[in-house]
């Protein structure tokens, strides 16, 4: 929540916009000083707008609404870092979304591994109606993630991740599988 700051100079002081004749006046003076003390947090905020609309530079406590903007939700146990690179991306990934390489990149963000993604895949061309889908079955898309040691995988929000993720006619089947050289984790 934005408050005021005490202290803070405005970068307009109301003074010395005043003609002359009222800048001696104390009463004046100390008025104008009040709305200053009022005004400089909005005034410097209107000033610096580009860069806390910016995931780069935005304070804090603006990602959460940054993030609301481009329809993300970065994990809230996350550090700032990482919820400033889920926002910062979150257009980019918003176009490749449904397709294989969007998949792998919330996977990525998700868990901070590299997924191995395959798909059942089919696509066909046709000048006539009514033709046949490719394959028999309906459309699968199988993701394999490596726990990392030290860092297991939240399977509940990583399957609402890519539920959201593929398109809604393909099933998915998501597998954990254990660090590399060691035992832990589970697979479905």
């Amino acid at each position: 929540m934005r408050t005021g700051v005490p202290g803070l100079p405005t970068p307009h002081p109301l003074v010395d916009q005043l003609p002359a004749v009222y800048v001696e006046q104390d009463f004046v003076r100390r008025f104008l000083g009040a709305l200053d003390d009022v005004l400089a947090p909005v005034l410097l905020t209107i000033d610096n707008l580009p860069a806390h609309l910016d995931p780069r530079s935005a304070p804090d406590d603006f990602l959460a609404w940054l993030a609301q903007w481009v329809a993300v939700e970065p994990p809230g146990d996350s550090t700032v870092e990482r919820r400033r690179e889920t926002v910062r991306g979150a257009v980019a990934r918003h176009a490749r979304r449904g397709t294989l390489g969007g998949l792998a990149d919330v996977v990525r963000l998700v868990t901070g591994t590299e997924p191995e993604i395959t798909e059942s895949g089919g696509t066909a061309w046709s000048t006539s109606p009514l033709t046949a889908l490719p394959g028999s079955t309906r459309p699968r898309v199988t993701i394999r993630v490596r726990e990392t040691a030290g860092r297991p995988v939240d399977r509940a929000l990583l399957e609402e991740r890519i539920g959201a993720e593929v398109p809604a006619h393909v099933a998915f089947t998501l597998e954990i599988l254990p660090p590399a050289g060691g035992a832990g984790g589970a697979a479905s």
